[in-house]
C-alpha cells in the first residue's frame, strides 16, 4: 500500500473509473474535466507567441495533469518545492523550475544529485546558497542552473531589482554556476481585479525585472530566461517585451476564490460531500470538514444550490444553514461544494475524480 505520513493508505481504485459521481465515497475531490480542459485551451492558445507556459505544479500535484500540459504546448513546469522537481524528473518531465529557495547542506546535496540526472533549475537570492551549490557541483561534478530571483513587490524571496540582482548574478558566474536568467512574482497583484490600475501596476512591476535584465546584459551576462506572471495577470505579464515565460498555475482548476480575479477561467474543482444530519428549517450537516476543504480564504460555497449556505468549518463536519424551508435535502443525498482555495485543499486527498457527464473518467493520484 502506498504511504502517506507512515499511514498505509488504500490504493487508487481502477473500479471507480465508470462509476457515477453520485456513487463515490465521501468525501470526494472532483474535477469538472469540460471546464478544466477549457480553461487549459484558453491559457495554451495565448501563448502561442514568443512568450511560452511554464504552469505550477503545485496547484493539482498531478503528474498526468503535469503531462497533459507538456502535450498542450507547455514548455516546462514549475514547482515549488524540491520534492516535486523529484517526482516530476522520475516521471520524465525534465525542464523544471524550482521557484522557490532552497537552503541548507540536504537540501542542496539532493539538488545537486538532481541536477546530475536533468537540467532542473532553482532560484537563488543569497551568496550563502550559490557558494554551497558550488562547493556540492564540484563535489558531484555536476552542472547546476541557476535563475536569481528578483523581489518585485511582494516582499517575500529575492533580491532587489537592479544592482542587487546584478551582484547576485555576477556572483553565480565566478563560481561556475550556471546563470540562465532571472524570475520574479508579482503575487500581490494577482488579486486585483481586471482593470487599468492593474495593467498600470503589474507593467511597473515587472519592469523592474526587465530593466535588471538589461542591466545584467550590459554587464556581459547572458540573459537567457525571464520567467515571472500568473493566472491573474497571465494577459499583462505575457505581453511585456523581454518577458520569456508565465508561471500561471490556477487556472486549469480555478478555485471560486481567485475567479473574480481570473475571469477567463471558471471553477473546475468540487467536493462531493454526504448529509448525515439535518435540523428541519434551520441546518444540515456533511461529512466534509477542515480535512478536506480549506477555509482559509474564507467558507466555500455549495455548488447550484443558493439556499445552502455553508456556515462552519469543524474538523470533520462542514455546517451548512438552509435559507429556504422548502429546499429539499434529506440525509443521505449528496451535495458538491466549490472549493474555495486549491492550494490548500488539493494537499488533503489522495486522489482526484475526473468527472465528465456525472460520471468517472479518470481517477488522478495526487502526490504528497
Amino acid at each position: 500500500m502506498p504511504m502517506i505520513n507512515g499511514i498505509a493508505q488504500p490504493a487508487i481504485s481502477e473500479g471507480a473509473k465508470g462509476a457515477r459521481c453520485s456513487d463515490l465515497e465521501t468525501p470526494a475531490l472532483l474535477v469538472d474535466l469540460d471546464t478544466m480542459e477549457q480553461n487549459l485551451a484558453t491559457m495554451v492558445r495565448f501563448f502561442k507567441g514568443p512568450v511560452k507556459l511554464r504552469p505550477h505544479f503545485k496547484n493539482h500535484r498531478v503528474i498526468a495533469l503535469a503531462q497533459r500540459q507538456m502535450e498542450f504546448g507547455a514548455i516546462g513546469v514549475t514547482c515549488a518545492r524540491l520534492w516535486e522537481a523529484e517526482i516530476l524528473v522520475r516521471n520524465g518531465i525534465t525542464n523544471v523550475l524550482i521557484a522557490n529557495e532552497i537552503a541548507g547542506e540536504t537540501m542542496v546535496k539532493r539538488f545537486v544529485e538532481l541536477a546530475g540526472e536533468s537540467p532542473v533549475i532553482v532560484a537563488v537570492d543569497n551568496r550563502t546558497v550559490v557558494n554551497d551549490l558550488t562547493f556540492m557541483s564540484r563535489r558531484e561534478g555536476a552542472e547546476v542552473n541557476v535563475v536569481v530571483d528578483v523581489d518585485l513587490g511582494l516582499e517575500r524571496c529575492g533580491v532587489k531589482p537592479g544592482e542587487p540582482a546584478l551582484a547576485l548574478a555576477r556572483t553565480v558566474v565566478e563560481r561556475g554556476l550556471k546563470f540562465r536568467g532571472l524570475m520574479g512574482y508579482e503575487g500581490h497583484l494577482q488579486a486585483l481585479c481586471p482593470g487599468e490600475e492593474k495593467d498600470h501596476e503589474v507593467r511597473c512591476a515587472i519592469g523592474r525585472l526587465i530593466d535588471s535584465k538589461c542591466m545584467i546584459e550590459k554587464a556581459g551576462i547572458p540573459v537567457d530566461i525571464v520567467s515571472c506572471g500568473g493566472t491573474g495577470d497571465f494577459r499583462i505579464a505575457g505581453r511585456v517585451p523581454g518577458v520569456t515565460e508565465n508561471q500561471a498555475g490556477s487556472f486549469m482548476l480555478m478555485d471560486s476564490w481567485y475567479e473574480p480575479f481570473a475571469p477567463d477561467f471558471k471553477p473546475a474543482l468540487s467536493v462531493l460531500a454526504t448529509v448525515i444530519s439535518k435540523t428541519p428549517g434551520e441546518r444540515v450537516v456533511v461529512d466534509s470538514g477542515v480535512k478536506a476543504l480549506s477555509g482559509e480564504r474564507g467558507l466555500p460555497t455549495v455548488k447550484n444550490d443558493p439556499a445552502l449556505r455553508l456556515k462552519a468549518l469543524h474538523a470533520e463536519h462542514a455546517v451548512i444553514e438552509t435559507t429556504d424551508s422548502s429546499v429539499s435535502v434529506n440525509v443521505g443525498d449528496k451535495i458538491e461544494i466549490w472549493v474555495r482555495y486549491h492550494d490548500g485543499t488539493v494537499h488533503l486527498h489522495q486522489r482526484m475524480y475526473g468527472i465528465r457527464s456525472g460520471a468517472v473518467e479518470e481517477v488522478f493520484e495526487v502526490e504528497h
